[in-house]
């Protein structure tokens, strides 16, 4: 089942400024303690945040010997190759506010890359995860595209991955991701919510990161700190 288009922009207001540590919390006052943070191997390029709702995608390890070919003819045949083995066909209903989450079964290859994410975003992704690796990732830092890894790879993916299906449950970072589940990353990490637990979450999660801007706050005018976003000034601003 889909998300509607007004439950996507529920959600998507819930977790609006929820860090990875206060969505923690929720799943773990609704005894969640052992679910839904995916392995500190998962990474961010660069530190960053991003929040949305699943978009999924699989990936499978190529089996097969690479063609000995000319150069001219090895191009031509990666064409053949992104066009039938390793396509690319869920990006092409990326919505707003999707969080494309990638399980393409630890091959070393840069699925992603430079180019392809900036599609992405141009449509509406907020952010990626995948299990595997990402290339490019100096430039990924300059164009600010957030992204999550187990490692970064030089290698391209022909002779290495094919498409298998998207937007069905997948596993990444050890933690099951569906359609429609909301993804939060940041610094810490990435934690996924499933969706019929979102609502609930979000609720015990902001009630923490109350508490927590409040203490913070006390402690920023104890050491003479000015008030920041991260203490609730943003919000200040805007009453």
């Amino acid at each position: 089942m889909g998300v509607s288009r007004r439950e996507r922009r529920e959600l998507l207001e819930l977790y609006g400024d929820l860090r990875v540590a206060d969505v923690r919390d929720g799943l773990d006052t609704l005894m969640q303690h052992d679910r839904c943070s995916m392995a500190v191997s998962i990474r961010p390029v660069f530190r960053t945040r991003a929040f949305g709702i699943a978009r999924t995608a699989r990936y499978l390890p190529w089996e097969g010997t690479p063609p000995r070919l000319s150069p001219a003819a090895y191009w031509k045949w990666v064409g053949k190759y992104y066009a039938t083995v390793c396509p690319y066909p869920w990006m092409d209903g990326i919505e707003e506010g999707d969080f494309c989450v990638i399980d393409q079964s630890g091959v070393d290859a840069g699925l992603m890359g430079s180019n392809n994410t900036m599609g992405g975003i141009r449509s509406g992704a907020r952010g990626y995860v995948t299990n595997g690796g990402v290339r490019d990732t100096d430039e990924l830092i300059i164009q600010k595209v957030p992204f999550w890894s187990a490692f970064v790879s030089q290698k391209m993916v022909q002779c290495r991955l094919k498409f298998d299906s998207m937007q069905v449950p997948v596993t990444v970072g050890g933690v099951r991701v569906c359609p429609g589940d909301m993804v939060v990353a940041d610094g810490d990490g990435v934690i996924v919510v499933p969706r019929k637990l979102a609502r609930a979450v979000a609720k015990h999660a902001h009630a923490e990161h109350r508490r927590d801007k409040a203490g913070r706050l006390k402690l920023y005018g104890e050491l003479g700190l000015p008030p920041d976003e991260t203490v609730g000034e943003r919000e200040r601003r805007k009453g």
